[in-house]
């Protein structure tokens, strides 16, 4: 059977929200009766514990535009004060609280003013910075991880990722996934998003005479 989450034209929402749902409920389950030690791991979003990376996904899931904007304005317009602002609020004063706060806000779809497919982005990549260094491993949905990474192939919003694999070929070798020309970097379609995102680590996953280019990418900002 052909997964409708690969054949929706490019580039289009519909249908994201599912995507979404489905996993913030499999990372909340895979979170569930973590001892509290582990949840001050670092995590691979610089500078986070996997602790605080949850929080800014509930954070994320719980903004409107109008509460974003006003959180913007709040913070003279410094996103990365915002975005630290927004995460202690949802951060709780234990991990518990921390899990149960997502957990209200899987069936969420509020968003900030990004595209859904964004929001799905966010869902997927955070939850890997979660879980590898936890060693914890899902097997993301190939069409829900193919949304992505269409995504993010054209993309800079939010996260840098389109300049970040320019001049580079990535084809998947899990999935319908192919983009670009040049050097290149081939591996599973879940390798592929995290590291045109910056997740080096994800290099180590990935075969080809591009990866090292990719690799040294990694810091592009």
């Amino acid at each position: 059977m052909t997964d409708p989450a690969v054949t929706t034209p490019r580039g289009h929402g519909d249908g994201a929200w599912p995507l979404i749902h489905a996993e913030r409920a499999a990372l909340a389950d895979d979170l569930a009766d973590m001892p509290d030690e582990r949840w001050e791991t670092p995590s691979l979003c610089e500078g986070l514990t996997v602790r605080e990376v949850l929080a800014h996904l509930t954070a994320g899931a719980s903004l409107n535009t109008v509460r974003w904007m006003a959180g913007v304005i709040r913070c003279r317009f410094d996103f990365d004060r915002q975005v630290a602002m927004r995460l202690a609020e949802q951060l709780g004063t234990a991990p518990a609280e921390t899990l149960e706060r997502f957990r209200r806000v899987v069936p969420s779809t509020t968003k900030p003013p990004l595209p859904a497919l964004a929001m799905l982005g966010e869902t997927i990549v955070h939850g890997e910075d979660i879980r590898r260094p936890l060693g914890i491993r899902r097997d993301h949905p190939i069409g829900a991880v193919t949304r992505v990474a269409e995504y993010y192939q054209g993309s800079d919003l939010v996260v840098v990722a389109r300049k970040r694999v320019a001049g580079l070929r990535l084809v998947a070798n899990d999935g319908p996934f192919t983009t670009g020309a040049g050097p290149v970097v081939s591996g599973p379609t879940l390798a592929l998003v995290m590291a045109m995102t910056g997740r080096t680590a994800y290099c180590d996953d990935l075969d080809g005479d591009g990866v090292e280019l990719l690799r040294s990418r990694g810091a592009m900002a």
